[in-house]
């Protein structure tokens, strides 16, 4: 453990990221409180908040682990108190610095201090960080913001080198991110927009870096109906609520949403399609960029068939082309299909069917041996059947995920899946930083695996990099999770015309994301985007399905505090 004492309860949370950051193995406990409550830690730094002086101080205290040993003994036999002042006369300062700042500008003043704090590490800790201070999900924010503000591209480079100490080449990963993330969002009615997320929290088994909420399939097989039920009931208010707004983007996620048999997913789309009035007749969603011919309508008006009069053909023309233009604002429907075994020819005619514009086949690995050491009970082989399947079917963007940072994985494994990648050619590839969770079973049950290896370096996410690119890949949306192996990011890739909707948006914060099922937590954007609230639907499926009902006024309650309703 690394224990962090403040003399007053102040940028807890930016000391925590930054320390952990550096030290993403250890606990880090960060508080206001005197020296002796605290544990044995592996070094203790306090943090003086100098008001009088305009001041903030810091000092690094080392354990001396060679004289604690030696007097082992005779510690045992001193009273509480002495034992706190003997470990305090063990300690010594091993690096200390200051930094002046004035405490009426927050701001600035946490800048500065993460600054200091992140140049006292870097000596301490004999390295630094790709980001430097930036410990955030959303690194693009500041260059999109930047850009919107029309600074230039210079300048938006001096600012994050010098305000947040973050290399040159993250900085260009987020400028080039950020700028291709604003020429796709330009095509969405933030205001009258929205987009909807549906969770299908069941998996064939559960990862052992997974910390999301999943149910084995085995064991709720018998419920799925049930859940699908549930479901209806939500996507029903929220097509109710939402009808003087359009829908521009669909994800089903999970979970593995490809748990559902072909009878089950066909329900589920159909409800979708039906519910929220972007599917044609047969059930295929209508997308933006398939334009609604108005001379024929209207020609179709003026000269009716069913002898009506043209005044109430062209009542009806009307509606069409009503329902048309409403149509055609979907951009994306996305199902994250997932495990490659739970993938059928029968599963993905339905997706198909209902034309899907994007689907994702996720290995996370072309190593058998990771495979079967993270618990995911499918092949290599597998995933190329799968893959290859999906594109006889017709699909013609298929997203791949792939983690770089699995246990026992080196830098030549890496280059191996992305070899075989490269073969398959996927339309777009997600590459994530394995972090670790505290849900995750790695963390929980860290005794059990605490001996194997965890590596993640600059060399390894500049192959990844690099093999995309040779694939005609090209970054489009990037974030960052706390507890990241080697405090990188996690970076999705497309071909041109294949960049996928809704991920840029569930990052950017930039439009409201309806989110529907056990353990999805539904977004509201209002106020120009300078407000977001959330509500969450409980995580537990039996709680989920007996109160499915106050979910949605849960939901209900949201909109209304907000002005939406």
């Amino acid at each position: 453990m690394i224990t962090v004492q403040l003399n007053e309860p102040n940028f807890e949370y930016d000391i925590h990221s930054l320390v952990k950051a550096f030290y993403p193995q250890h606990d880090v406990l960060v508080k206001a409180m005197p020296r002796e409550e605290f544990p044995e830690s592996v070094f203790h730094l306090v943090v003086n908040y100098d008001r009088k002086n305009h001041m903030i101080d810091f000092k690094f205290f080392e354990h001396n682990q060679k004289e604690t040993q030696e007097e082992d003994d005779v510690a045992k036999e001193e009273t509480v108190a002495q034992d706190h002042e003997n470990r305090a006369m063990k300690e010594k300062i091993a690096l200390d610095g200051s930094v002046q700042v004035d405490f009426e500008d927050r701001k600035k003043t946490k800048n500065e201090l993460k600054q200091q704090l992140y140049y006292l590490l870097t000596v301490y800790a004999g390295k630094t960080l790709p980001w430097g201070t930036l410990t955030g999900i959303r690194p693009t924010k500041i260059p999109m913001e930047l850009l919107e503000e029309g600074k230039s591209e210079d300048e938006i480079r001096s600012y994050m080198k010098e305000t947040y100490l973050a290399s040159d080449e993250k900085i260009d990963l987020s400028l080039s991110v950020a700028k291709r993330e604003l020429e796709l969002l330009s095509r969405i009615d933030y205001e009258n927009g929205y987009s909807l997320y549906v969770g299908i929290p069941f998996c064939p088994s559960t990862c052992l870096y997974c910390s999301f909420t999943s149910y084995p399939l085995a064991k709720w097989a018998n419920r799925m109906d049930e859940y699908l039920d549930a479901l209806e009931k939500e996507i029903a208010f929220t097509a109710e609520v939402c009808k003087h707004k359009v829908l521009n983007s669909v994800y089903i996620g999970g979970g593995t949403p490809t748990t559902l048999s072909a009878e089950q997913m066909d329900r589920l789309l159909t409800m979708i399609g039906s519910y929220f009035d972007i599917a044609d007749e047969q059930g295929r969603m209508i997308y933006a960029d398939e334009h609604v011919n108005e001379i024929d309508v209207i020609d179709e008006a003026q000269n009716p068939m069913d002898g009506a009069g043209t005044e109430n053909a062209l009542t009806d023309a009307d509606n069409k082309m009503e329902k048309a233009r409403k149509q055609t604002q979907l951009l994306e429907f996305t199902v994250e299909a997932g495990r490659p075994d739970s993938i059928t020819r029968e599963k993905l005619e339905v997706i198909h069917r209902h034309n899907i514009s994007r689907i994702s086949i996720n290995p996370q690995t072309m190593k058998e041996e990771t495979l079967r050491l993270i618990g995911r009970q499918h092949t290599v082989q597998q995933t190329i059947d799968s893959f290859k399947l999906a594109r006889e079917v017709g699909f013609d963007n298929i997203n791949m995920d792939l983690i770089v940072g699995l246990p026992e994985e080196t830098i030549e494994d890496v280059r191996e899946t992305m070899r075989q990648l490269e073969e398959l050619d996927p339309d777009n590839i997600t590459v994530h930083s394995l972090a670790i969770k505290r849900a995750a079973r790695l963390r929980m049950q860290k005794e059990q695996y605490e001996n194997l290896h965890i590596e993640n370096t600059a060399q390894t996410i500049d192959l990844t990099a690099g093999c995309c690119h040779e694939m005609g890949l090209e970054p489009y949306y990037l974030y960052r999770q706390k507890n990241m192996a080697g405090n990188f990011e996690n970076v999705g890739y497309a071909k041109p015309g294949k960049a996928g909707v809704y991920n840029i948006l569930i990052m950017e914060e930039k439009q409201t994301i309806m989110a529907l099922g056990a353990g999805a937590t539904t977004k509201v954007v209002f106020e120009d985007g300078k407000r977001i609230e959330r509500v969450g639907n409980v995580k537990d499926i039996i709680n989920y399905l007996d109160r499915v009902d106050e979910m949605v006024e849960r939901k209900r309650e949201l909109l209304k505090n907000c002005g939406q309703l």
